[in-house]
């Protein structure tokens, strides 16, 4: 473990179109290679393109979309007596998120549609109707919880 003190997190803009916290950390993380605009152009096109569909705010379905990615339990390993166990623990809010926007990335990435921003709003119109690659992401961890839940004791 580290004995230097625990580094403070950063504050995250909010981006500038629509104002909203996690918005600005959604591009944050789909940007690669310092190229902002680009991330915000695919994400910006991805949520009109759901606002377009769906008919409601934009900002209202990534929400729902990104809640329905979201993480509760996740299983850390834990060494005990030599025998490394998977204990599983709940997920605090700001990592459930993280984790939820990343999976997200990376399910949009590997989707067959033509451009970024295509990818994303098909990946989180599917995560709105809990379908899609991030949402069984999601199972796969919880049900890797459940399998594990033996261990629960180990957790201290």
């Amino acid at each position: 473990m580290s004995r230097k003190k625990r580094d403070f997190k950063r504050e995250v803009l909010p981006d500038p179109r629509y104002g909203d916290d996690v918005v600005g950390k959604a591009i944050n993380v789909i940007m690669y290679s310092g190229k902002k605009g680009v991330a915000e152009r695919a994400l910006y096109g991805a949520l009109e393109q759901m606002a377009k569909k769906t008919g409601v705010d934009a900002v209202e379905c990534f929400h729902k979309a990104l809640g329905n990615i979201k993480p509760v339990v996740e299983v850390r390993s834990r060494r005990v007596g030599g025998a490394t166990y998977q204990v599983p623990t709940e997920v605090r809010a700001d990592r459930a998120q993280s984790l939820a926007l990343r999976w997200l990335k990376e399910a949009a990435g590997n989707r067959s549609e033509r451009n970024l921003s295509d990818r994303l709003a098909n990946e989180l119109l599917d995560a709105m109707q809990n379908r899609g690659a991030a949402v069984k992401k999601r199972e796969d961890t919880h049900r890797m919880a459940e399998a594990n839940k033996a261990f629960a004791h180990f957790k201290w």
